[in-house]
C-alpha cells in the first residue's frame, strides 16, 4: 500500500467507511423497510422463530441489492475508484461525494414529503443560525433520517394492513370455541394451521415481496 502513497489518515477513512458500510446499507436502501415487513407478517402469522430472524434478514437483504442494483451500479460509474485515487485525500473525498448523489436520489424519492417538511422544521429550531443556508430538501443530512422515518412508516403500514386479517382469524376461531364451550382449548392451536394455510393458499409471501419490490419503481 505504501507504493500507492496512502498516509495514515487516508487510511483510517477507508477503514471507517468499511466499517460503516453495514449500518449505510441498513439506512440508505429498501432493506429496513422490507426487513420491518417481514418481521411484522412473522408476527402476525404467530410463528415466533420460523422462518428465523437470520433468513428473513438475509431475504431482505438479497431484495435490497435487487432493488438498489441500477443505483449501485450507476454509483460504481461515477466513483471510479482506482489506489491512485484512495492515495489522493482531496480526490476520495471528491469522488465519494459525487457518487453519492444516485443514492441521495434513490432516497429523495421515496421520501414521505410530509416527513422531510418535519425535519426541516426541526432542523430549524434545532441548528445554529449559522446553518441556515444549509437547511434544504436536497441536503444529506435531512434525506438520510427523513428517509429512515418514511420506511418505518411505510413499512408499519403496510404491516398493519397485513395483520388485520389474521387476527380476525384469531378472533373468529376464539368465539367459535368458547360458543363450544371449548374454553380448555388453546386458540392458537387452531388458529396458527389455519392462518399458515391461507398465507400459502394465497402465495402470501410470493406476493408479498413482489408488490414490496414493486413498490420501488
Amino acid at each position: 500500500m505504501q507504493n500507492f502513497g496512502f498516509d495514515p489518515v487516508t487510511m483510517i477513512m477507508i477503514f471507517i467507511g468499511f466499517a460503516l458500510l453495514p449500518l449505510l446499507l441498513m439506512v440508505t436502501t429498501c432493506f429496513l423497510k422490507i426487513a420491518v415487513v417481514m418481521l411484522i407478517v412473522r408476527n402476525a402469522l404467530g410463528v415466533q422463530q420460523v422462518p428465523p430472524t437470520m433468513a428473513l434478514h438475509s431475504t431482505a437483504l438479497v431484495l435490497s441489492i435487487f432493488i438498489m442494483y441500477p443505483v449501485f451500479d450507476e454509483i460504481s460509474d461515477i466513483a471510479n475508484l482506482t489506489p491512485e485515487t484512495y492515495a489522493d485525500r482531496t480526490l476520495l473525498i471528491e469522488n465519494v461525494t459525487k457518487a453519492s448523489e444516485p443514492l441521495k436520489a434513490f432516497m429523495m424519492k421515496h421520501c414521505d414529503p410530509d416527513v422531510m417538511t418535519s425535519f426541516i422544521d426541526a432542523s430549524a429550531l434545532i441548528w445554529p443560525a449559522k446553518y441556515e443556508s444549509t437547511i434544504s430538501r436536497d441536503n444529506i443530512l435531512l434525506v438520510v433520517p427523513s428517509f429512515v422515518v418514511s420506511e418505518i412508516k411505510s413499512g408499519f403500514i403496510i404491516g398493519f394492513l397485513i395483520y388485520l386479517p389474521l387476527i380476525v382469524i384469531d378472533l373468529l376461531v376464539s368465539n367459535l370455541l368458547l360458543a363450544l364451550g371449548m374454553q380448555m382449548v388453546s386458540p392458537m392451536t387452531i388458529s396458527l394451521p389455519l392462518k399458515i394455510l391461507l398465507f400459502i393458499v394465497v402465495d402470501g409471501w410470493e406476493k408479498l415481496l413482489k408488490n414490496l419490490v414493486i413498490g420501488y419503481m
